[in-house]
């Protein structure tokens, strides 16, 4: 990958030899291995041992998890919140494992309409609750710094699975809960 970085130095009109380049290109690719790590990562490692038996049946939300991805198709990023929210069936799962769920796909090339629908059924293979949902809000920088240039907009995406979809009361109180 530095070697590719170096390249591109050179493709813009740079000298990758260049006192403040020097050590550029294998910064970037370090970087750029740091940001697609999701890759290397599985929802059963994540998991792990953090599936806990317990007798509840409301609704666990957690707002406002921090998101980093890679918009794939222009390898810029795009920052935001995460929202997960879900109904237990019979167990639970420890509440840093939804973040670090989110972070296994966000930390792919991405487009935001997958990540949130990869972010609900990885909850849902992993606990199979009675209904999972899950809201992505994010500025992506492919339209902020690019493109249209418009700084102030962002993009919304939901998914919901199970009761989330069929019972709008559960749906409604969700989106109540994210937008409080």
């Amino acid at each position: 990958m530095a070697s590719a970085y170096t390249t591109l130095l050179e493709c813009i009109g740079e000298d990758p030899q260049r006192h403040g380049l020097q050590d550029t290109p294998m910064r970037a690719a370090k970087a750029l291995a740091y940001f697609t790590k999701g890759y290397e990562t599985d929802l059963t490692e994540i998991v792990n041992s953090a599936i806990f038996a317990e007798d509840c049946s409301e609704m666990v939300l957690v707002r406002d998890i921090d998101l980093y991805s890679l918009c794939e198709h222009h390898l810029v990023p795009f920052t935001g919140k995460v929202h997960i929210g879900y109904v237990p069936n019979g167990r639970v799962l420890g509440l840093s494992k939804l973040a670090r769920i989110a972070d296994m796909f966000s930390r792919r090339l991405q487009v935001q309409e997958r990540l949130t629908k990869q972010i609900a059924e990885a909850i849902h293979a992993a606990i199979q609750p009675h209904g999972v949902a899950v809201v992505v809000e994010a500025a992506h920088m492919c339209m902020v710094m690019r493109g249209v240039e418009k700084a102030s907009s962002k993009t919304i995406t939901s998914s919901v699975l199970g009761v989330f979809k069929t019972d709008a009361r559960t749906r409604q109180e969700f989106f109540a809960l994210v937008n409080r």
